[in-house]
């Protein structure tokens, strides 16, 4: 399996736990990017831990509306990921790869924009599950099973 296939198909030859958690990531990110689109405000003030309340009405509704088209964004790449995963599983290493570049340009863009908040925000630990399932879900999807990651056999002759 390669990060970047010849064609987009449906041929897979990666591990399967990789078609799962590749699944899992989805529905999780589509559970929290449909929660920020109906529930901005609970999200940033809880998940986040966004002071929102100590805000202007104005800059309210500004987190708001940026947590709103933040998910989005987020819901679209998650329909891409959901035809990838039905469709074009040979794409399967890109879009973790596109995934995990995505997540990690994110926490750049906070380490150097931050944004002050309350205490220890549980949604931190949320991302960190992800990240991990991501990493694991790449190397899972890029290795063929029955074959060492040194290139030889795991059966022996």
């Amino acid at each position: 399996m390669t990060l970047f296939p010849r064609r987009a198909d449906n041929d897979y030859s990666g591990y399967k736990a990789a078609l799962w958690i590749f699944g899992l990531i989805l529905l999780l990110r589509v559970m929290m990017s449909v929660n920020s689109i109906f529930n901005g405000l609970l999200v940033a003030s809880s998940a986040d831990g966004i002071p929102v309340d100590s805000y202007t009405p104005a800059g309210s509704r500004a987190v708001v509306s940026l947590f709103a088209t933040l998910g989005l964004s987020q819901l679209a790449l998650c329909v891409v990921g959901i035809l990838v995963l039905i469709r074009y599983r040979s794409l399967i290493p890109f879009l973790f790869t596109l995934f995990l570049l995505e997540h990690l340009g994110r926490r750049l863009i906070s380490h150097f924009l931050p944004v002050a908040r309350i205490g220890q925000p549980p949604g931190i630990v949320v991302n960190f599950i992800l990240l991990s399932l991501m990493v694991v879900g790449l190397a899972l999807s890029l290795l063929k099973p029955g074959r060492s990651p040194l290139g030889g056999s795991d059966v022996e002759d």
